[in-house]
């Protein structure tokens, strides 16, 4: 339910946000005796900038945050799993987002223009937030319904139907192009091509 920025040098967390929180409260229709399941962190990456992460959780959604100084703000949260987005990881040099899910598939996603275009370290990223403001409009350190509907359009660029959960997923080059490797509960690996970015 809670993802944590750790200061690692005096082992204590410098910034936390609950998963449950940030999730708009019209999420189509509910009875008032069904049971709800936060939204449970299952994976992490964190993009080769070093400022930004995504987050997949038990929902089947993605968020992505941008950490500015000594805490960070969600930039965007997106679906395209069914069920729980097992594997996140970005791909090395780009703002690709791999994901992998408990429905079987592995999604590809390009971030680049949707996350803002301040994609620079984290002090640096600080002080422009100063100087020009916040990027989306916040209330009681929640995202106002303009801001959570502002990327929802966010749509995966390859679909891969790897048809058994994804429990690990991997870039790597082989033979001058790149390939997504997963695996599964099997005592396989799975190896699949991607597009050049």
């Amino acid at each position: 339910m809670q993802v944590m920025l750790w200061n690692l040098q005096k082992a204590r967390p410098l910034w936390t946000t609950n998963l449950q929180e940030c999730e708009p409260q019209d999420n189509g229709p509910q009875s008032a005796g069904q049971f709800f399941n936060p939204p449970l962190a299952h994976s992490l990456s964190v993009a080769s900038c070093g400022n930004l992460f995504g987050c997949g959780a038990q929902d089947g959604k993605v968020r992505i945050f941008r950490v500015t100084g000594v805490k960070f703000e969600r930039e965007l949260e997106f679906q395209g799993h069914s069920l729980g987005v097992s594997q996140v990881l970005f791909m090395p040099g780009a703002y690709w987002l791999l994901t992998g899910g408990n429905d079987g598939k592995v999604l590809l996603w390009d971030v680049n223009s949707d996350v803002g275009k301040q994609l620079k370290s984290p002090a640096k990223s600080l002080q422009r937030r100063k100087a020009h403001g916040p990027a989306s409009t916040r209330k009681d350190g929640k995202l106002n319904k303009v801001a959570s509907n502002e990327h929802t359009r966010v749509l995966p660029k390859v679909t891969i139907e790897h048809g058994e959960k994804v429990n690990w997923i991997a870039c790597a080059e082989i033979k001058g192009s790149k390939r997504v490797l997963v695996a599964d509960q099997s005592s396989s690996v799975s190896v699949y091509p991607l597009p050049e970015q």
